[in-house]
């Protein structure tokens, strides 16, 4: 029996969405239909492709091979499409991005939503991953797209300047620091931090440039997101460091302070990466292409 496209977005859907039920409500389809078609994968491939518990399902070791290969096929298949429809009714496709926290909290909604008025028949599947990782999944054809703060570049991809952004320290309102407008990084070390995920760039940019003052950067908490880094700062557990925008979003609703950084590091740059333009899909080069005509210099920021 040949595996079945419709299958394996399902199972996929299953996946991220953590149970049957949230995935059927996504997918407008009865969850007894979606149970049916992921013991026909199990049976077919003659393994368990998910473990269920009382917290939901999540995928086996081999489930999440199935996975992975399961996204190279249906972008080959919603390339091959692409290629061969009409286009007088406009594009179609499907395009997986990977972008880091900073891109999505300031930049991709209204980037998307701009991108799907104009092609609103190309499919994007967007996943928020750490910098650290989101070149490796490009590498590795997991993501067309990444967006990312650049460290290492990875042989064999390229690289498109994308947006900047500048970083910004946060304090609560009752902090020594909070009286200040400008401080440079090492005077922030004195005091303990709110931090982000275990290996992501935000986190190894402090470490590093703490160790090249020959200091350490002491991170008390480290948080998922910029929402609870910033309640986590105005309960006064920590100062934090995060885009200016991002931080000026959150000073409306929440009792912080704002703090320029004065240190060179704190502009960033954000690229886009992919293995090359030639190897996309004709709906993942007119986003390229969106982004990249959209990219703002620093020079005009």
């Amino acid at each position: 029996m040949a595996l079945d496209p419709k299958s394996l977005k399902l199972f996929i859907r299953v996946i991220q969405a953590g149970t049957i039920s949230a995935a059927a409500e996504q997918e407008h389809i009865a969850a007894a239909a979606i149970s049916r078609r992921i013991s026909d994968l199990e049976e077919q491939m003659g393994v368990a492709l998910v473990e269920r518990s009382n917290k939901g399902l999540k995928a086996t070791p081999a489930g999440r091979a199935l996975i992975d290969r399961a996204h190279r096929i249906l972008n080959d298949l919603g390339a091959l499409e692409t290629h061969i429809q009409d286009y007088g009714s406009g594009e179609k496709g499907y395009v997986r991005i990977h972008a880091n926290l900073s891109a999505i909290n300031q930049f991709l909604p209204a980037e998307l939503g701009a991108f799907l008025k104009s092609y609103p028949h190309i499919q994007i599947d967007l996943a928020e991953r750490m910098s650290t990782e989101i070149a490796q999944a490009v590498a590795e054809n997991t993501a067309d797209i990444g967006v990312l703060v650049m460290d290492e570049p990875i042989k064999d991809l390229t690289y498109l300047p994308y947006r900047s952004d500048e970083l910004a320290i946060i304090t609560s309102r009752h902090h020594p620091l909070a009286k200040r407008r400008k401080v440079r990084f090492e005077e922030t070390l004195d005091f303990p931090y709110v931090g982000l995920p275990h290996g992501s760039q935000m986190n190894l940019q402090l470490t590093r440039s703490a160790l090249a003052l020959n200091r350490t950067w002491r991170c008390r908490f480290q948080v998922s997101g910029y929402d609870a880094l910033c309640l986590m700062v105005e309960a006064d557990l920590g100062t934090g460091i995060l885009p200016r925008r991002v931080a000026q979003t959150q000073a409306k609703a929440l009792h912080i302070r704002i703090l320029e950084l004065d240190e060179p590091w704190a502009k960033r740059q954000l690229h886009l990466c992919v293995r090359s333009r030639a190897s996309l899909s004709p709906a993942a080069q007119l986003l390229v292409a969106h982004m990249a005509h959209n990219y703002v210099s620093p020079a005009t920021t």
